[in-house]
Order: C-alpha cells, then structure tokens, then sequence
C-alpha cells in the first residue's frame, strides 16, 4: 500500500483537470451512503467526526474519516483533520493512504468552481472570499480557472488574517486586497464565496449585487450558516447534492424563514452536469438572475480526487 503525504497530494492536483474530474464523477455512477456523524467527547474538549464512504464503477472505493475541532482556533490549530484510504472496489485491498485535509480542502475549492462554471455571469470578474482558512486560500485560483477574475477581495473577522491572505495571494499573482467593510465589498463582487465555520448569517441579500453568484461552502451541519436566509428568496437556488437539504444550516434556516421551499431548489451538481437541468439564463430585457449554491461536500468528490492523485502517483 502507497502513503502521499501533503506535499505529493498536493503536487498531483491542479483545478482545471480536478474541475473537470469531479464534473465526471457527478455525471458518472457512484455509490455514495449518507456520511456517518458522530459527537466526540474527551474531557473537556469536544467534536464531530464524520466517516464519509464512496465507491464506483471505476473500481475504485474510498473512505474519509474527518475530524471537526472547533475549539482548536484557540490553540492555534486547524479546525479540521482528515485521513483518506483508497481501496480497491473489487477486493477490498488497500490501495494508498492520502493525505485527507489536502484532499477535502482542493475537492471543496474545486465543487465551488464546478458551481461557478455553470451558474456565475460568463463575464464575472470580481472575487469576494469571505474566511482565511486553508479552502479560502484555495478559492481565487480555482475561480480563476473557471470565469476571468481580475480583482479578489478577502474579508475575515480577524483583520489580520484577512491581510496575511492577500499577500499570499498577491504573491500568486493575484491582485488581492483586504477588506474591512463586508457590506460593500458583497455589492461590489460578482462572485461571493463563503468558507467559514460561522453560526450566524455573514451575508444578507439587500448587499448581493443583481446577477450576482453566492457560493456557500464552509457550512456543513445544521447549526452553521454563513448566508441569511433572505438571500435564498428569489434567487435561482442549487445544492452540490440532495444531502444539503438535511445537513445545511443555510438551507434548513431559509425554509423555516419561508425564504425557500424545498421545491424551489433548481438542481444538483450531478443534474447540471448531466445535462438533465440548465443554468439559470437571463430573459431578452430582463437582468441577469441572482444565483445561490450551497454545498455540504460528498464523497464523491473526495473519491475523484484521491484517484487523480493515486492514478498519477502509482505508476
């Protein structure tokens, strides 16, 4: 059996061909059960740990165990730890650890731009990220793989990390700025991407741009949200997968409000990637329509990405 580190993970994925992997894996078969959660305790200290499978026609299957720690900002860790196990679909034998927090953070970056390039404006050049975390950092280049970003602007509640993040991004070529006003910095953006573990709405939607495109990845349980539930109303509403509808604080919170109805979500990744939906387009004389996509990750998006870099490592 093969163990990648971070750094060979890392090495053997890039968006555009990731994008395009998982845009296979959503129009291909998969078998994804709903992800184990579990509450773990351990002193004082406590957290979720999910055990996410999934497996193929390929001959692929995969197992992520990811661990969510929020209490580990103040210690100065990541809030999330994962370990991936790639198998063989046919025998069960082990093919190749991976290295789990690389793989969900570039699959998570990679679904959004999936979302994006089927329902952000062709032309959308602006860039709001709202978070500083390992996906945020990963966001710009992979939205740039998809629409023409010019300008990306990073708002976090810690000034500081939002200006440690430009410059990051700067020195990837970017042209990133700070921001300290989030209302503003949504009016002005094509794209808002929110990647944050917040418990309360970051978003409203008297600040979204008309036409703009809402990208809701950093919340996954029902007591996050990142987007106020107004912002679902009269928007052109799509989920990475049906598993939202239960797992998502933003969607669960928007149907409570009356903001939404289940009926109202437009369609999955799998449904816009098969062709069986269309992205939202605008009518002659009428603007552009506003777009939400909120995603709680799957499996099969994890599966995608560790077979890219088994496929490309295993010789």
């Amino acid at each position: 059996m093969r163990h990648f580190n971070a750094e060979q993970t890392q090495a053997a994925l890039g968006f555009p061909r990731l994008i395009d992997g998982l845009a296979d894996a959503f129009a291909g078969e998969a078998t994804v059960p709903l992800r184990h959660t579990h509450a773990v305790t351990c002193g004082q200290a406590s957290g979720t740990s999910l055990l996410m499978p999934a497996w193929s026609d390929q001959g692929y299957y995969g197992l992520k165990v990811i661990n969510i720690f929020d209490g580990n900002a103040a210690l100065g860790l990541p809030g999330l730890h994962a370990a991936y196990i790639l198998f063989d679909a046919t025998t069960g034998v082990p093919l190749a650890t991976l290295d789990g927090d690389v793989i969900t953070a570039w699959r998570t970056a990679a679904a959004a731009a999936l979302g994006a390039r089927f329902l952000a404006a062709d032309d959308a050049r602006t860039l709001l990220i709202v978070g500083g975390g390992r996906i945020a950092g990963l966001l710009a280049q992979a939205m740039a793989a998809v629409r023409p970003i010019e300008q990306v602007r990073i708002w976090t509640r810690k000034p500081e990390q939002a200006d440690r993040l430009a410059r990051q991004l700067q020195q990837q070529g970017h042209r990133a700025s700070a921001c300290a006003d989030l209302a503003d910095a949504v009016a002005q953006s094509d794209i808002v991407s929110c990647a944050t573990l917040s418990t309360e709405p970051l978003v409203w939607r008297d600040w979204l741009k008309p036409g703009s495109h809402l990208d809701l990845i950093g919340s996954f349980t029902p007591r996050m949200t990142e987007a106020a539930p107004d912002c679902f109303d009269g928007a052109h509403v799509y989920v990475d997968t049906p598993e939202a509808l239960m797992k998502s604080g933003d969607i669960l919170n928007a149907v409570a409000a009356g903001a939404l109805r289940e009926s109202d979500i437009a369609g999955t990744l799998a449904d816009l990637c098969r062709g069986s939906v269309r992205p939202p387009a605008a009518a002659d004389g009428e603007a552009r329509p506003r777009t939400v996509f909120k995603a709680v990750g799957s499996a099969v998006e994890d599966l995608a990405a560790a077979v890219l870099v088994y496929e490309s490592l295993a010789g």
